[in-house]
C-alpha cells in the first residue's frame, strides 16, 4: 500500500510538470488485480512503474506488489493524493481511494472494488464520486453503484453538431447522480438486471458576455432545476479477458431507461444506450490490439432536460470524444464510433503507444435530424502502471475540428 501511494504521487508530479490532462473520473481503475485466479502468473520479465520505484528506493521485496489472492475477507486498500488537469477543469487537486476484494475463492472469481474520490479544480469545481462494482459468490450477481455530487461551472455550446466553439455560454449548477443496478447471471458471460437512476440538477444559472444573447438551452427550456428519475433495464454480455486492458473479447451493454413523473421526474421520457466494444489481436500472434468502440445514446420518447441530453464526454466514464472539451456537442440523439490501435514499444512492457480516430454525430434541434459528423484523431503513449492487472497510464493528444485539441490522460484504457 505504501508503494502504491508513492507511485500515484510520483505520477501526479509527472502529470503536472508536463501539463497533461486527467480525463476526470477515470482515475478509478486503481484495482490491484483484475485477472482471475487461473490467469495469474509471475511476470518476472515485465516491468511497471511500481517495479521502477521499488528499484529506486532499493526495496526489492516490495517489487512483488499488488498480488491479490482470491481469499475472502481480505481487503486491499489504496489511498493517494494527486494533481491533474483537463480541458474543462483546469488544474485539479485529487484524493482517491480504492478497496479491492473477493467474495469467493473459486478459480473464476471476479474482483470486486469500491472507488471514491474528492476533486477540487482551478475552475472552482467540486467533484465527489463513489463507484462500486461488487460480485457476489460464484459471480451470481453483479451490484453496480455510481453515486456523484458535483458543483460544476462549465461552458455549453448549444444543440446539434453545427455549433461554434466561439459562441459558448457559461453555466453553473449543482448535481447529484444516484445510479444503482443489480445484474443476475443468466448464462456464461451474460447478465441481466434492473436498477434505479436519478439525475438531479439545481441552482442552474447561465451567463454570457452578451446580455442580449439567447442560448439554445434557454430556447430548449432550461430552468433553474431539473429532475430525471426512472428505472433502468440492463443487459450485459462480457467475455473480455481483462476489463481494464483487454487483448481479446467483446463487451455489449444495452440500457433502457424510462423516466416517470410518478417517481419524481419533471416529465416522462425514455432513452436507450447501446455500448459495444470489440478487441482483436493484430497481427494475431503479437501483443498488439485493434480495438473498436460503438456508443449510441438515443432519446426514444419525450424531451430529456437539457443537462441530461447526450453530450461529448458525459458517458458513464467521461471518455467519449477525445479531441474535444467535455460538453462540446449536445443533442437528443448521438451516434459515436472510435477505433484505436494499441502496440507494444519496449520488450519489457513498460512503454507502449496508440493511434486513434473517432467520429460523433448529434441530431439537430428542433428538426431531430443528423446533418453533420465531427471527427477527431490523435496518438498517445502508454506507461505500464500495474503489470498484474495490465493497467496503463494513458497519455493522449487529440485533434478535433475547428482547432480543438488537447491532452487527455487516464489511469486505464479509454475503452
Amino acid at each position: 500500500m505504501r508503494l502504491m501511494i508513492k507511485a500515484l504521487s510520483l505520477f501526479s508530479v509527472i502529470a503536472l510538470s508536463g501539463g497533461y490532462a486527467f480525463c476526470q473520473n477515470d482515475i478509478i481503475q486503481v484495482a490491484p488485480d483484475t485477472l482471475s485466479k487461473k490467469e495469474k502468473k509471475t511476470l518476472t520479465s515485465q516491468k511497471d512503474i511500481i517495479d521502477i520505484l521499488a528499484h529506486l528506493i532499493k526495496s526489492p521485496g516490495e517489487a512483488k506488489h499488488n498480488t491479490v489472492s482470491a481469499k475472502t475477507g481480505r481487503i486491499h486498500i489504496s489511498v493517494a493524493p494527486g494533481l491533474g488537469y483537463t480541458l474543462s477543469t483546469g488544474f485539479a487537486a485529487i484524493i482517491a481511494s480504492n478497496a479491492a476484494f473477493y467474495t469467493s475463492e473459486s478459480d473464476d472469481a471476479k474482483l470486486s472494488n469500491i472507488f471514491s474520490d474528492v476533486v477540487y479544480t482551478q475552475n472552482q469545481q467540486l467533484i465527489t464520486h463513489m463507484q462500486g462494482n461488487i460480485w457476489t459468490k460464484n459471480n451470481g450477481y453483479n451490484i453496480v453503484t455510481d453515486w456523484r455530487y458535483l458543483k460544476y461551472p462549465q461552458a455549453t455550446f448549444g444543440l446539434g453538431g453545427k455549433t461554434s466553439s466561439d459562441n459558448s455560454f457559461d453555466q453553473d449548477y449543482s448535481y447529484i447522480r444516484l445510479y444503482q443496478t443489480v445484474l443476475k447471471n443468466v448464462r456464461k458471460n451474460l447478465y441481466a438486471g434492473i436498477g434505479y437512476s436519478l439525475d438531479y440538477h439545481w441552482n442552474i444559472t447561465e451567463t454570457s458576455d452578451n446580455p442580449q444573447a439567447v442560448s439554445d438551452s434557454q430556447l430548449y427550456g432550461l430552468g433553474t432545476k431539473s429532475v430525471s428519475s426512472g428505472v433502468n433495464f440492463n443487459v450485459l454480455y462480457d467475455d473480455r479477458d481483462n476489463s481494464i486492458n483487454p487483448d481479446k473479447g467483446m463487451y455489449v451493454n444495452v440500457l433502457y431507461r424510462p423516466n416517470f413523473t410518478a417517481l419524481g421526474s419533471d416529465q416522462n421520457w425514455q432513452s436507450l444506450r447501446v455500448d459495444i466494444r470489440k478487441y482483436v489481436r493484430f497481427p494475431q500472434n503479437s501483443e498488439n490490439v485493434l480495438a473498436f468502440w460503438n456508443y449510441n445514446w438515443l432519446t426514444l420518447a419525450g424531451n430529456p432536460p437539457y443537462l441530461d441530453l447526450p453530450s461529448t464526454g458525459w458517458d458513464p466514464y467521461n471518455n467519449l470524444g477525445r479531441g474535444y472539451i467535455q460538453g462540446r456537442f449536445r443533442g437528443k440523439n448521438m451516434l459515436y464510433f472510435e477505433t484505436e490501435y494499441r502496440f507494444k514499444i519496449s520488450r519489457n512492457g513498460l512503454f507502449g503507444g496508440v493511434v486513434f480516430g473517432n467520429v460523433q454525430s448529434y441530431s439537430e434541434w428542433p428538426s431531430n435530424t443528423f446533418q453533420t459528423v465531427n471527427p477527431a484523431a490523435g496518438l498517445g503513449m502508454r506507461l505500464k502502471f500495474n503489470k498484474h492487472s495490465k493497467t496503463n497510464v494513458a497519455i493522449d493528444y487529440g485533434f478535433g475540428a475547428g482547432g480543438s485539441q488537447g491532452f487527455f490522460v487516464n489511469l486505464g484504457e479509454v475503452f
